[in-house]
C-alpha cells in the first residue's frame, strides 16, 4: 500500500465505523443557537478505536500489510494526510457564512461552531478527535513493532513504557468522551484549519513525534528509576487533568453533588451564576492544563534519551498552545462574569502551575 493512501483507507473505514457500530446518544454543553437545546451527540469512540486496532492487528498478522507499514511509510502518510487536512479545511469552512473576520482568520478559526451532518449522527468536532486518536494509536504500535523489529535481541524498555502510557492516554479519553463535550473546544472553538487540519495531520502524526525520534535507536538502557519516575510524572498529570476534568462535569451536571462523595463544590456566586473554587479547581485557574504537560513530560522522560531534543517538541507544544488559551479564557471569563470573576482570581491567583504562574 502506498503510504499517500494510508489516510484515504483509514480515516473513511473510522468514519464508518462511527456510523455503524452501536452508540450512546447523549446531551452535551453547548448549545444550537436556533433551538436553544443542547446538541445531541453519538459516542462510540472506545468501540471503534478498538476495532480498528483489531482489525490492523488481524491484517498484520495475516500478512496482508507489514506491522511496521505506518513507521516505513510515515513521510507519505504525514503528505497524505496533510492534503486530507487542508481538503476538509477549505471544504468546511468555504461553506458556511463570512463571520465577518479576514478571511485567513476564518479559515484558521473556521466559521461553523458545531457543524453537524446526516441528521447529527456525525458531529464535526466528536468525529474529527476520534480519527486522529485512531490515527495516533496506529501510528504509534507500528513505530512499537518497527523498533522490535530492529532490536530483536534488546527492545527498549522505554519504548514499550511510553506506547503503554500514550494507549493508556487514548483509551481513557475515548472511555470518558462524554465528559469532553463540556471542554473548551465545544463551547469556544469552531471548526477550521486549527481543528480539521489538526486533528487530521497534526494530531495524529506530531503527538508520536517522541518515537518517530527514537524508533529505530537502540536500547538507552535508561535507570530504572528514571522509567519509574517518568510513569509517576505521567500519572500524576493525568490525575490533575482527569480529575479537574471530571469536578467540572459533575459540577455542571448536578452543582450540588459532593465530587467523589466527598469533596463539596465551594463556590462563589453573584446569586445567578457560580464559579466553582473547590478540590482542584482550587490549585489553579486551569490546573487541567498543568496535568496536560505533565504527561507530556513523562512520555518524553520514559523514552530515554532526554538529549535528542526532538522528543522534546510534544511537550513543549504543550506550553505554546495551552498559555494563550489560558489567556484567552480568562479574557471570555472575564466578559462573562465580570466581578465575580475577579473575586475568583483574588481566591485562585496562580493561572496554571500554583506557585510559580
Amino acid at each position: 500500500m502506498s503510504g499517500l493512501v494510508v489516510p484515504l483507507v483509514v480515516y473513511p473505514a473510522i468514519v464508518l465505523l462511527h456510523l455503524t457500530l452501536p452508540a450512546r446518544c447523549v446531551d452535551g454543553y453547548a448549545r444550537d443557537p436556533l433551538t436553544k437545546r443542547p446538541y445531541r451527540y453519538r459516542l462510540n469512540g472506545l468501540a471503534v478505536y478498538l476495532a480498528v486496532v483489531a482489525l490492523w492487528a488481524l491484517l498484520c498478522a495475516r500478512q496482508f500489510i507489514a506491522w511496521d507499514l505506518f513507521w516505513t511509510a510515515r513521510r507519505e502518510s504525514l503528505a497524505g494526510a496533510c492534503v486530507l487536512g487542508l481538503f476538509f479545511t477549505f471544504w468546511v469552512v468555504l461553506r458556511a457564512p463570512s463571520t465577518g473576520k479576514d478571511f485567513l482568520a476564518d479559515l484558521y478559526l473556521g466559521r461553523f461552531e458545531n457543524p453537524q451532518w446526516l441528521g447529527g449522527r456525525i458531529d464535526a468536532k466528536m468525529s474529527l478527535y476520534l480519527v486522529g486518536a485512531t490515527m495516533l494509536g496506529l501510528n504509534l504500535y507500528s513505530m512499537t513493532m518497527h523498533h522490535r523489529h530492529s532490536f530483536p535481541d534488546d527492545p527498549s524498555p522505554g519504548v514499550t513504557l511510553y506506547t503503554a502510557l500514550f494507549s493508556f492516554f487514548l483509551l481513557e479519553y475515548l472511555f470518558f468522551e462524554r465528559v469532553h463535550l463540556y471542554t473548551y473546544d465545544f463551547f469556544a472553538e469552531r471548526v477550521g484549519f486549527k481543528l480539521g487540519w489538526g486533528c487530521l495531520c497534526f494530531y495524529p502524526y506530531f503527538y508520536a513525534i517522541g518515537l518517530w525520534s527514537v524508533a529505530d535507536r537502540p536500547n538507552p538502557h535508561a535507570a530504572t528509576a528514571t522509567l519509574v519516575g517518568a510513569a509517576i510524572t505521567f500519572y500524576l498529570g493525568w490525575l490533575l487533568a482527569r480529575g479537574a476534568n471530571m469536578q467540572k462535569f459533575a459540577f455542571k451536571r448536578d452543582p450540588g453533588a459532593k465530587f467523589l462523595g466527598w469533596i463539596a463544590p465551594a463556590v462563589i456566586t453573584d446569586g445567578d451564576k457560580k464559579l466553582l473554587v473547590s478540590g482542584f479547581w482550587r490549585v489553579s485557574r486551569h490546573v487541567n492544563y498543568l496535568g496536560e504537560i505533565l504527561m507530556a513530560t513523562g512520555l518524553t522522560l520514559a523514552l530515554g534519551y532526554p538529549g535528542v531534543w526532538t522528543t522534546w517538541l510534544y511537550p513543549a507544544y504543550y506550553v505554546a498552545l495551552l498559555v494563550p488559551r489560558q489567556i484567552d479564557d480568562d479574557r471570555r471569563c472575564a466578559e462573562k462574569y465580570g466581578p465575580l470573576w475577579k473575586e475568583y482570581c483574588a481566591r485562585v491567583p496562580y493561572r496554571i502551575v500554583p506557585g510559580v504562574y
